[in-house]
């Protein structure tokens, strides 16, 4: 019988590079696809990439993403603030906030040079945050997330940051009245009427007029007044008006708030109430108001305001009225 030769199986290792099997498909080690299917998924790869990077690029010219801010970098005074100050009450909620969830509101910002940015709103954020990493160290307080705007002019920048305060913590009429002129002293608006209807055009008109009422006080007073923000609504109109009405009350209120210097709110506002109050006619001397004198028997004078004399008393009669006219006539005639 002839001898049949033991056939042993193929070596993977032993087959050409590029060798197909009858399934259509290389197979070995050495294998590998085609060059022209790597180049066009490393070109898909990178277009994508591209394409996420110029996204992430738009969103942040555009003021749709969020940046990390170092507060370092951040210029609180790129503007004129219209908030004057904040309330200790509610700086220390929001600092627990801040402390407990961590920012939950980006602020708003213009990238400035040499990677510096100016604070358009966000303010009593940005001063939480500052208190919080002085207070604690910890270098999550240190950064603050930023939207990166982009105004067209300075005046849209004063207006995001005056509706902003009107949105989350309304002003006072005189913040509001402040912001108004200082941005007309800046050059912002080229007059007060064109400040007061831009920054606050969707307020309502009685609203309006109320805080150009309060212009008055902010020009004349504004160097010298300690606790502006605290001035009442109805405390600031009525001494608008005054001051329109006395044009020397201006100069007496500087004097008086100058020589005092009020250590809080409540002894500033009496000093200003106080001028507000109508003057009282001094009366002649000698004739003060006083109890009635007896100057005959049953008979009483009794001197008032103006110089006025009033006689009376159980044994006043006409006949002693008629005597006293006829009296009087007789030395004035």
């Amino acid at each position: 019988m002839a001898k049949r030769k033991r056939l042993s199986p193929p070596d993977p290792n032993a087959i050409s590079p590029g060798l197909e099997t009858k399934s259509g498909f290389p197979t070995g080690p050495m294998s590998s696809p085609a060059p022209i299917s790597a180049v066009a998924r490393e070109t898909a790869a990178q277009a994508a990439l591209e394409e996420v990077t110029e996204q992430i690029q738009r969103d942040r010219d555009e003021g749709r993403a969020l940046v990390a801010v170092p507060l370092t970098h951040l210029n609180l005074s790129y503007l004129i603030r219209d908030r004057l100050c904040a309330q200790e009450d509610e700086m220390a909620e929001l600092m627990e906030s801040l402390r407990s969830r961590g920012q939950q509101t980006p602020i708003e910002v213009v990238a400035l040079d040499r990677g510096q940015y100016g604070l358009i709103s966000g303010w009593r954020r940005c001063k939480a945050l500052i208190e919080l990493y002085y207070q604690t160290k910890d270098p999550k307080f240190s950064t603050v997330q930023a939207l990166v705007r982009k105004p067209a002019q300075s005046s849209d920048a004063y207006l995001a940051m005056v509706e902003e305060n009107e949105i989350r913590v309304g002003l006072s009429f005189y913040e509001r009245a402040r912001i108004v002129v200082r941005t007309v002293e800046n050059r912002v608006y080229d007059s007060e009427k064109e400040a007061l209807l831009t920054l606050f055009g969707a307020a309502s008109r009685s609203k309006r007029s109320k805080i150009k009422s309060f212009l008055t006080v902010v020009r004349a007073l504004d160097e010298v007044l300690r606790f502006p923000q605290d001035l009442g609504e109805r405390m600031g109109l009525n001494l608008s008006k005054t001051l329109e009405e006395r044009p020397d009350l201006e100069a007496e209120l500087i004097a008086a708030l100058d020589a005092a210097r009020p250590q809080n709110a409540e002894a500033e506002q009496k000093i200003l109430q106080a001028a507000l109050e109508p003057k009282k006619t001094a009366l002649n001397p000698g004739l003060e108001p006083h109890t009635p004198e007896e100057i005959a028997p049953g008979i009483t004078l009794k001197s008032g305001k103006g110089g006025t004399v009033t006689l009376g008393g159980p044994a006043w009669n006409d006949a002693w009225r008629d005597k006293l006219v006829a009296w009087l006539k007789s030395e004035m005639g």
